[in-house]
């Protein structure tokens, strides 16, 4: 059975004209007409915003008024071991504060804590600990930043990092050194460097809770 196109309004039978149909076209045509040209000039500023949430790296100049504010001094050889490491590793998601203390003739301990600063998953309190293999002289407590890259979430920072873990650069007081496991980079900038000079081949271990245990 075939159904007409018609209606009932209760006072008799109306039927739809032929044209109705292509007037309806004609009005959801000229709508989306109107509409488009604000959905194409938003596309840029939305992939604009998209893109810059999710830049959360941060940038040589931000890395250094975070340092300066941290070691309480503007410094040349702060700026210069920040540029050397972003020149050679990028921008870092994260960065750590804190402080450490070690002291070694042949071979030490190294013990620090501090905050793990990230842009969009929040602050975490983070411990280290490692020994040091190596030749070096006295003992210092020195403010420590490190630049972490590649971090894929918070909680990745509690695990053991090795690699040449000594002065690898040195200028104006301040030192360079790097630490990797895995795809995670670290690069720790040390200050209160004083006479410890020379490569320690060693490792950091982090965790949520300090220990004496280096291992």
């Amino acid at each position: 059975m075939t159904i007409s196109p018609r209606m009932s309004d209760g006072a008799g039978t109306r039927h739809l004209s032929p044209a109705s149909p292509r007037r309806h076209a004609l009005a959801a045509w000229a709508l989306l007409c109107a509409i488009l040209p604000a959905l194409v000039l938003a596309l840029p500023s939305t992939a604009r915003a998209q893109q810059a949430g999710s830049n959360t790296g941060y940038s040589q100049e931000e890395l250094v008024n975070a340092g300066n504010e941290f070691f309480g001094q503007i410094s040349a050889g702060l700026a210069s071991v920040i540029e050397r490491a972003v020149s050679n590793y990028g921008q870092p998601n994260g960065y750590i504060l804190g402080q450490e203390a070690t002291g070694a003739i042949f071979g030490g301990l190294r013990y620090g804590e501090g905050t793990l600063f990230t842009r969009n998953a929040g602050n975490l309190k983070v411990y280290w600990q490692g020994p040091t293999f190596g030749f070096d002289l006295g003992a210092d407590g020195a403010r420590t930043m490190m630049l972490v890259y590649n971090l894929p979430a918070v909680n990745s920072i509690y695990q053991r990092f090795g690699g040449v873990d000594g002065s690898a650069y040195l200028v104006g007081g301040f030192g360079m050194t790097v630490l990797r496991s895995g795809g995670i980079t670290l690069v720790p900038v040390r200050s209160g460097i004083g006479g410890r000079l020379g490569i320690n081949v060693g490792y950091l271990k982090f965790t949520p809770q300090p220990t004496w245990n280096p291992f």
